[in-house]
C-alpha cells in the first residue's frame, strides 16, 4: 500500500487500546536499511510479506529468502478470512485489496525455483575460504590458486576446475612456490577435502554456468510493479554456511556491479536477509568488516538491506548502527541473555513517553511490533506500538502444482534451467597433461606387449595385476637353456637353505672364538 511516497505498515495503539494513527515507511529513506526482529511465532514472516508487497506496489524490486515455504503464497491472490478482515478494520485499511504479485522463484538446487549459479571466479577466494572454513594458511594457498588462474588463462567456473588446479599446484609446488610463495601440499590437500565436502552437501549445483545475472532480480513487471524474487531456502538451510555465503555473495555482486546513484526517490532494489544471524555466527573479523563495508556503501547504489532475525544482538554493533528503520516484534526474557537483548532493543529506539519500551517488547501480541522509521531529514520517528496491516497476497505456502505453474510463466523460464559446461581450467589442464604425456611417449617409446592393451584407468604403480606381475616377477630364460622344472626349483631352494644354515653356524663359532680370545 502506497500513500504520498510512503509505505503503509499499520496503525499505532492509543492509550485506550484503539488504533487510529497510521504508521508509514518513507520510500526516500528505504535505502537506509532496516531490521526486523522478534521471537519465533511473533509475526516476522508476515511483516516481511507486507513490506515486500508494499515495495512491489511502489515499483521497487525485492529479493527475499523463504525459509519455511510460507512466503511463496505472495504469488497468488489472498482470500478474505475473518481474522484478516478484522485486522484490516482495526488498522483502517479501507478498501482492503486482495491481489497477487509478480514473483520469480529461485532455488540453488533447481527443485522449487529456477536454478541459481555463480562461478568460482565470481565467488572469489575470501568468500570461498569462509564457505570451506579454511585456515589462514589454506586461505593463502587459495589466493595463490586464483592468482595462477588469472595469469595462466584458466577460467575457474565449477568445483572440478578448482580441484584440477589444486592438483596441478601440488604436483608443481616447488616451482610455483618460488614465484608465488610457499605452497604447502598439506594445505592443498585440506582444500581438496573441503571441496569434496562441499560437493557432498550439494554445492556442486551452485557453481557453474549460466551464472545469475543481477538484472534478473531487478525486473519491473509490465504493470509497473517491482518483481519479487523468492529464494526457496528450506533445503538450503540444511547447510547454513552455504546459505549465508550465497546471500553475502549476492550483496557483494550488487555492490560491485551497480553504479553510484546517490539518494533516489525510491530504492532500485530492496534485499531481505532472513535468518541474518547465520551470516555473523563464527565469522572471521575480515568477513564482518566486509559486510559492514557493503552495508555502509551499497546505500549509494540505491539498494536497501533489511536484516531479519530473532535477536537484535545477533547483528554486530557496527552493522546495527547503520540500520535506520526498525520493526521489533515480541521477545522472550527468561534467560539473562534474553533480558539483555530486550534491554538492548529498547535502547535503540527513540523513546515514547506514553509507554515503557522495555516492558512493551515482552507484552506485544502476535502481529504487533514496535516501529520506528526515518522521516524528515533522516531522523528516527518516536517509537510506536503498531499493529501490522494484513497482507494482500495469500497467507501460507503454494502447492507444488501452483508453484510449477508460476515457474512456467516466469520471464526467466528456460534461461537458467540447463547447465552449460564450456572449456575451463579442468579441460585446459587435462589437455596440457595429455600433450606432455604424448611428448614423453614420443621421446621414450615403450615396446608393445603381447595381448594388446588393457582397458580401464589405474593409479600409477597400481596397474593391471597381470602386467604388474609380468614386470616385477617374470624373468625370461637365458638363451640356449630350458626353463627349470618345478622339482628342480624345489631341490635348488632346499640346497640354498641348507647351505645358508651351515654357513651361519660356522660364522657364529668363529665369532665366539674371537670374542673368547679377546676376553683372555
Amino acid at each position: 500500500m502506497l500513500k504520498d511516497g510512503k509505505l503503509f505498515l499499520g496503525a499505532s495503539r492509543n492509550p485506550d487500546d484503539s488504533f487510529n494513527k497510521q504508521e508509514f515507511l518513507a520510500l526516500k529513506f528505504a535505502n537506509r536499511h532496516g531490521l526486523v526482529t522478534g521471537a519465533t511465532g511473533t509475526g516476522k514472516t508476515v511483516t516481511l510479506q507486507v513490506m515486500a508487497e508494499s515495495f512491489s506496489d511502489a515499483g521497487v524490486p525485492v529479493f527475499c529468502a523463504d525459509i519455511k515455504g510460507d512466503l511463496s503464497g505472495i504469488a497468488l491472490k489472498g482470500e478474505a478470512k475473518d481474522f484478516l478482515l478484522k485486522r484490516a478494520e482495526e488498522v483502517q485499511l479501507s478498501p482492503y485489496p486482495f491481489q497477487n504479485f509478480p514473483v520469480i522463484f529461485w532455488d540453488l538446487f533447481g527443485e522449487k525455483g529456477h536454478r541459481v549459479r555463480t562461478t568460482m571466479t565470481e565467488m572469489g577466494p575470501l568468500l570461498l575460504a569462509q564457505l570451506m572454513e579454511a585456515s589462514e594458511a589454506q586461505e593463502g594457498v587459495l589466493n595463490i590458486a586464483f592468482k595462477i588462474a588469472d595469469q595462466g588463462g584458466l577460467p575457474l567456473l565449477d568445483l572440478k576446475d578448482l580441484q584440477s588446479l589444486l592438483t596441478y599446484m601440488a604436483e608443481h609446488a616447488s616451482e610455483l612456490s618460488g614465484q608465488f610463495g610457499l605452497i604447502s601440499k598439506a594445505s592443498v590437500g585440506s582444500l581438496q577435502r573441503g571441496l569434496l565436502m562441499l560437493e557432498s552437501q550439494g554445492a556442486a549445483s551452485f557453481f557453474g554456468e549460466p551464472a545469475l545475472s543481477i538484472i534478473d532480480i531487478m525486473r519491473i513487471a509490465p504493470d509497473g510493479r517491482g518483481t519479487i524474487s523468492v529464494l526457496a531456502a528450506d533445503k538450503l538451510m540444511m547447510n547454513p554456511r552455504l546459505y549465508a555465503t550465497f546471500l553475502l555473495w549476492l550483496l557483494s555482486e550488487l555492490f560491485e556491479e551497480l553504479p553510484e546513484v546517490g539518494d533516489l526517490d525510491k530504492p532500485k532494489l530492496v534485499f531481505f536477509f532472513d535468518e541474518a544471524h547465520l551470516l555473523f555466527k563464527d565469522a572471521p573479523k575480515v568477513l564482518i568488516e566486509r559486510v559492514e563495508q557493503v552495508v555502509r556503501l551499497i546505500r549509494s547504489k540505491g539498494v536497501g538491506v533489511y536484516f531479519v532475525t530473532q535477536n537484535p544482538l545477533d547483528v554486530p554493533e557496527t552493522v546495527l548502527a547503520q540500520l535506520g528503520n526498525r520493526v521489533q516484534h515480541a521477545l522472550r526474557a527468561y534467560t539473562p541473555r534474553e533480558q539483555k537483548a530486550v534491554k538492548a532493543a529498547a535502547q535503540t529506539f527513540r523513546p515514547n513517553p506514553a509507554f515503557s519500551c522495555e516492558e512493551a517488547i515482552t507484552n506485544l501480541g502476535i502481529g504487533e511490533a514496535l516501529v520506528s522509521t526515518l522521516e524528515a531529514k533522516g531522523s528516527p520517528t518516536m517509537v510506536e506500538r503498531t499493529l501490522i496491516r494484513p497482507p494482500s497476497g495469500r497467507l501460507g505456502p503454494l502447492t507444488d502444482s501452483e508453484r510449477a505453474s508460476t515457474m512456467a510463466l516466469s520471464v526467466v523460464a528456460g534461461v537458467y534451467d540447463q547447465t552449460v559446461d564450456r572449456q575451463s581450467a579442468f579441460e585446459i589442464l587435462a589437455e596440457r597433461s595429455e600433450r606432455l604425456a604424448a611428448a614423453e611417449r614420443a621421446r621414450n617409446p615403450e615396446p608393445a606387449e603381447e595381448g594388446g592393451t588393457t582397458s580401464g584407468w589405474t593409479l600409477p604403480g597400481f596397474g593391471n595385476s597381470e602386467k604388474e606381475t609380468a614386470k616385477t616377477t617374470a624373468r625370461p630364460p637365458a638363451a640356449g637353456r630350458q626353463r627349470e622344472t618345478v622339482i628342480e626349483a624345489v631341490i635348488k631352494t632346499a640346497a640354498r637353505s641348507i647351505t645358508s644354515q651351515v654357513a651361519n653356524q660356522i660364522g657364529r663359532a668363529l665369532v665366539r672364538g674371537i670374542l673368547g680370545s679377546l676376553k683372555r
